[in-house]
């Protein structure tokens, strides 16, 4: 179900314990640099030069193609994400042009603010497409498709990364297809700040609850609907 104002979106993704944990937590600097070199060996990009990188994961009960077109539906009407709290607001309705907006609805009740202090009034951030990978590349055997995105123009300066592939079983993998959400930043483009690290470790706790939850709420979205046509199909 789609959350209904501020204290809904708070309720449900910021205080709500999501029933599958999402993230994943390196052991050690080897695992990080370890899953660095993944990321650079499937999407080309580099994140060695980011203070943070954080990666969650999900497994869904539905074919990886499927699953990979609910992104591309994606909507600013989504029932998997904190629309009131912070809203993705596509720039000319694309998905390769997304301003993050803090209250956005506020943010439209006072339009008369908003164009008095700029266009930039209230963003936290932007988001434009590196790389879409829509199909499978033939070399690469995980069936994977993902979203690459620069984040400019706010706090978190870097990339995002939506990826989604088959399960390898090897790694312990179940269902059909994997879910990657993956953001690697420095806070406002230094690689040093913040300095104090009860900073980062409240943007982490935030940001892991947040995300759990978008995942946790996703796949459920996800397995419901695929299950529909399915039953469809078969009637």
């Amino acid at each position: 179900m789609r959350t209904t104002g501020i204290l809904s979106d708070i309720r449900n993704y910021f205080l709500h314990k999501p029933v599958i944990p999402t993230l994943f937590e390196f052991a050690t600097s080897a695992g990080r640099e370890e899953y660095s070199y993944r990321i650079m060996q499937r999407t080309g990009i580099s994140v060695d030069e980011y203070s943070v990188l954080n990666i969650h994961r999900i497994a869904v009960d539905a074919p990886v193609k499927y699953v990979f077109e609910e992104l591309l539906d994606w909507d600013v009407e989504s029932p998997c994400w904190p629309v009131h709290v912070v809203e993705p607001e596509l720039v000319d309705g694309d998905l390769r042009k997304i301003r993050m907006l803090l209250l956005g609805g506020l943010k439209r009740t006072l339009g008369d603010v908003r164009r008095f202090l700029g266009g930039n009034f209230g963003t936290l951030f932007r988001l434009t497409a590196l790389r879409f990978q829509l199909v499978p590349d033939p070399f690469n055997f995980d069936n994977a498709r993902y979203l690459l995105y620069r984040c400019s123009g706010g706090y978190p300066m870097g990339v995002l990364i939506i990826y989604v592939r088959s399960s390898i079983a090897d790694e312990g993998e179940t269902g059909p297809a994997q879910v990657f959400f993956a953001v690697g930043f420095n806070f406002y483009g230094k690689k040093g700040w913040p300095r104090i690290g009860l900073v980062n470790r409240v943007w982490e706790s935030i940001h892991n609850r947040v995300t759990a939850n978008v995942l946790n709420r996703f796949k459920r979205l996800c397995e419901a609907r695929f299950d529909e046509a399915r039953q469809e199909i078969t009637e």
